[in-house]
């Protein structure tokens, strides 16, 4: 046999044995990390089961926290196959995932207290026909929907109140006869029942005395 083939037989056992190696070698690592996270993950199971229960003590003394929000249950590492991926990619998911679990209860926590303060306002707030009516009613006068519009806009300036959306309300309080709709001319006011009955007999009267 030449010699030149008796060194590469001997290069190809060398690399052989060194990659026979290396798998083992990999497979091992993947084996001990895979056993940390199933460690981590009861260890993380335990800790979500103590703090539902330590919540659930809480609410039954009647103790509330605007700024604590439910635990976000984070997203399980996967299991890396054997095999198949290095201890270096498993090691950049571990932290990718560890980043995860780190925001997801901050912004589970915005998002409950954002919707805690969407419902209380919601409920606050009176409708926008409570408060063309409540203003017809407290004004005692005649007045346009641009009128109304303006004044309730700057009283509600959070509202974004528009003319046309008021107009559409006081149209729709008119024919439940929740208020009087007048014109002068080429304008048209509104106000509120009681008020329209009791200006009607002072503008007859006025108009009696002008003849």
């Amino acid at each position: 046999m030449p010699e030149t083939a008796v060194v590469s037989t001997e290069l190809t056992s060398q690399y052989a044995t060194q990659l026979t190696n290396d798998i083992d070698r990999n497979a091992k690592e993947q084996e001990r990390i895979s056993a940390e996270i199933t460690d981590l993950q009861q260890k993380l199971t335990t800790l979500q089961h103590d703090h539902t229960a330590l919540v659930n003590m809480r609410h039954a003394l009647g103790v509330q926290s605007a700024t604590t929000g439910p635990a976000a249950t984070p997203r399980s590492p996967a299991v890396p196959a054997v095999g198949k991926k290095t201890a270096g990619q498993q090691d950049t998911k571990e932290r990718a995932g560890a980043k995860r679990g780190t925001a997801s209860p901050a912004r589970a926590a915005a998002k409950t207290a954002k919707a805690s303060a969407g419902k209380a306002g919601k409920t606050d707030q009176p409708t926008l026909v409570e408060l063309v009516r409540r203003h017809l009613t407290r004004l005692g006068e005649p007045r346009s929907a641009a009128e109304i519009a303006t004044a309730l806009g700057q009283a509600h300036p959070e509202r974004g109140i528009k003319t046309t959306v008021v107009r559409t309300t006081l149209e729709g309080l008119v024919a439940k006869n929740h208020a009087q709709r007048t014109k002068q001319g080429s304008s048209v006011f509104y106000t509120a029942p009681e008020t329209a009955e009791q200006t009607a007999p002072q503008g007859e009267a006025q108009a009696e005395q002008a003849e």
